[in-house]
């Protein structure tokens, strides 16, 4: 049987090396790269109503259609009665 042994040679006393302290410079954070965003399909439209009340609408661009009316058309029908009084379509008693 073969004996192997690794020599291993002492080392000289060394006084160990500081490097310089250098300030830390922090970078301004980057926002991460993202693709563009394509132009939304929606459009918010204003149209100014009776009495100096205004209706907004959100309309597909695409289609044209109202996706969404505030006030609802049904409240501004309710608004041309003329029983229609300020509070009536809120119920504030069970």
């Amino acid at each position: 049987m073969e004996n192997k042994l690794s020599v291993v040679a002492a080392a000289p006393d060394v006084e160990p090396v500081q490097a310089p302290v250098r300030p830390v410079v922090s970078q301004p954070a980057r926002a991460p790269k993202t693709a563009p965003t394509p132009e939304p399909d929606l459009r918010l439209v204003i149209e100014e109503g009776q009495a100096g009340s205004f209706v907004y609408k959100t309309i597909d661009r695409r289609t044209g259609e109202v996706i969404l009316q505030l006030p609802r058309e049904e409240v501004l029908r309710m608004r041309d009665t003329d029983a229609y009084s300020a509070g009536a379509v809120i119920a504030t008693q069970a």
